[in-house]
């Protein structure tokens, strides 16, 4: 029988396999997060309008668009959520999220741009040290924080 699904299958071929694959198997959202931190390493948080109130803050976080690299994934949410430019660096997390989600993660370095909140969704920013986070911090961005932080 196996002999048999597997000459079907190579009889396939190309965009009929392709698309039989993409129905079979779970399709995922990618949510990208940036671990943001300026020149004196501090990072950014944002108070977000649309998370849970007992958890608002957390790091800037949005999902990638179909094609688009991770890496620039960070750099638009950060600019689309605040108006600030950054420069991505160092991959710090990949993992499952909730449900049929991936979650990645980078480190990204502030290099200009003029803050500009996007009320829909943020409700507040805030340069703030390693270590003197506020209450309210989403865990996984807690971690996150602490895990590639360096102390000088």
């Amino acid at each position: 029988m196996k002999r048999l699904i597997a000459r079907i299958w190579l009889g396939l071929r190309g965009s009929l396999q392709w698309r039989i694959l993409w129905l079979a198997h779970a399709k995922f959202m990618v949510g990208v997060t940036g671990v943001v931190r300026d020149e004196r390493g501090r990072v950014l948080l944002l108070r977000h309008r649309l998370w849970s109130p007992r958890h608002p803050w957390g790091l800037p976080t949005g999902c990638a668009v179909k094609g688009e690299r991770f890496e620039e994934t960070v750099v638009r949410e950060v600019k689309e959520e605040t108006g600030l430019d950054v420069r991505t660096g160092a991959l710090v997390h990949l993992g499952s999220g909730y449900r049929l989600r991936v979650e990645v993660a980078y480190e990204a370095e502030y290099v200009g741009g003029v803050l500009a909140l996007d009320p829909l969704e943020i409700l507040e920013a805030r340069w703030c040290s390693p270590d003197d986070l506020p209450d309210g911090l989403q865990e996984l961005h807690r971690r996150l924080i602490l895990d590639s932080h360096s102390p000088d």
